[in-house]
């Protein structure tokens, strides 16, 4: 099929372009009207509150009784569970009451309801008024360029700037939290949550991902050398998808403590991968300014440091301190540099919006190499399997700039900026 460019008869643009100017007016629309039905909500939370406090033919009532019986006729009323409805009416209040900033980008179409989510759920410790509006100024901006998944762990980061106590402390306090549970489901399954250290999960899912993309590739290159006997091994395909065997993996290790589904010669020790940025004064134990844990976000120095110690080996980053971009990597054993350097840049898929980490990515020379494209960082980034191939088969196009921002052209000529994942926290400090 031949991909869509210039060459093109004009109405074929010309319709693409109504019709992406229509999804982005309705967006707009959308995000309108549901600002309005949050500042609905938070006057219906308010009347059921002020209804708390009034004599009742019911003495024995529970409390919160006014706040069930307007859930309930409000769910009745638009076809949803009216628990569903009291869970609406207290986020759209957090929403309305503390990040009126927020509410208003929500109201003009700026953002969508799913980055307001993610912006009071990252600021709703704040408790100081003037930190909670100085961080909307932060996060705003962030929220109107990037991709509602990309924003969480930057507004979690710039978050912690503005907390009164440490992330240390906070930590400490939250690690009494951590648990495991059950949540039975229907047509015979059930679902397991489990709440640790970030670092831990993140490792737990990265491992089970390496298991189960083994045994994709395995499939997709069957070893010619497994047959016993002269017979061939059973050729029945498995047809599992990345996440049905995520979930698979996961259940034999922690049943068994070994991938029994793994495929054939794959056991062998797999390590989690997960890239952490420490601060090097608190690698030296000097201060206890957050590490990154590139995909989540901020977390505490002192599991930063047990981390550090049992790395096999280092990268050193050097910022800009204007501007926070990456400059430079060095390591003190010679390796692939480059290949660092990007990795610590981009941390995922440099296409607008993917958040494919970069060990599942391939490294894309900007500028061709056959077009004289030279091999250096400012040449090069990291893109995802899909969107390598979109930019080599399509009318998509991508420029670099020095700052190491791609500007993606689309085949009606919009341009998109992507900025790399270490420069979208930068704000300036805390007042």
């Amino acid at each position: 099929m031949k991909a869509f460019d210039e060459s093109e008869p004009p109405r074929y643009r010309e319709r693409l372009a109504t019709l992406v100017d229509g999804l982005v007016d309705r967006r707009r629309q959308i995000a309108k009207l549901q600002a309005e039905e949050a500042e609905l909500l938070r006057d219906a939370q308010c009347l059921a509150l002020e209804r708390l406090d009034e004599p009742s033919a019911f003495p024995d009532r529970s409390g919160d009784i006014p706040l069930r019986s307007i859930a309930a006729e409000i769910g009745a009323a638009t076809i949803q569970s009216d628990r569903t409805v009291q869970t609406h009416m207290s986020d759209a209040a957090i929403l309305v009451e503390r990040f009126p900033a927020t509410l208003a980008a929500l109201s003009a179409g700026q953002i969508s309801r799913a980055h307001a989510s993610v912006i009071t759920d990252a600021g709703l410790a704040i408790a100081d008024d003037d930190a909670r509006a100085a961080y909307e100024v932060a996060v705003l901006p962030l929220a109107a360029t990037e991709t509602a998944g990309r924003l969480r762990p930057a507004a979690r980061r710039l978050a912690d700037q503005f907390q009164p106590l440490s992330l240390d402390e906070r930590h400490r306090a939250a690690r009494r939290d951590r648990r495991l549970w059950t949540t039975a489901l229907d047509d015979g399954m059930a679902e397991l949550g489990l709440i640790a250290p970030a670092d831990l999960i993140h490792g737990i899912y990265d491992r089970a991902t390496q298991f189960a993309t083994s045994i994709l590739d395995a499939e997709r290159h069957p070893d010619t050398g497994d047959q016993l006997n002269g017979l061939e091994a059973d050729p029945l395909p498995d047809r599992r998808s990345l996440d049905q065997l995520r979930a698979d993996v996961a259940c034999d290790l922690l049943l068994t403590g070994q991938p029994a589904t793994a495929a054939q010669g794959s056991a062998s020790p797999v390590r989690a991968r997960i890239q952490v940025t420490i601060p090097v004064r608190s690698l030296i134990v000097e201060d206890d300014e957050p590490a990154y844990l590139a995909g989540y976000g901020p977390i505490d120095a002192a599991t930063a440091r047990c981390l550090a110690a049992d790395a096999p080996g280092w990268d050193r980053l050097f910022i800009d301190p204007d501007t926070s971009a990456l400059q430079l990597v060095d390591r003190y054993r010679p390796t692939a540099a480059q290949r660092r350097m990007l990795k610590a840049r981009d941390e995922h898929c440099r296409f607008p919006g993917c958040r494919q980490p970069t060990d599942r990515c391939d490294i894309d020379h900007t500028i061709a190499r056959a077009h004289d494209g030279p091999t250096t960082v400012c040449n090069l980034g990291c893109f995802c399997r899909r969107h390598h191939m979109l930019k080599h088969h399509s009318a998509w196009r991508v420029r670099q700039r020095p700052d190491g921002v791609l500007e993606w052209t689309s085949p009606l000529g919009r341009v998109y900026e992507d900025r790399p994942a270490r420069t979208l926290t930068f704000a300036p400090a805390p007042f």
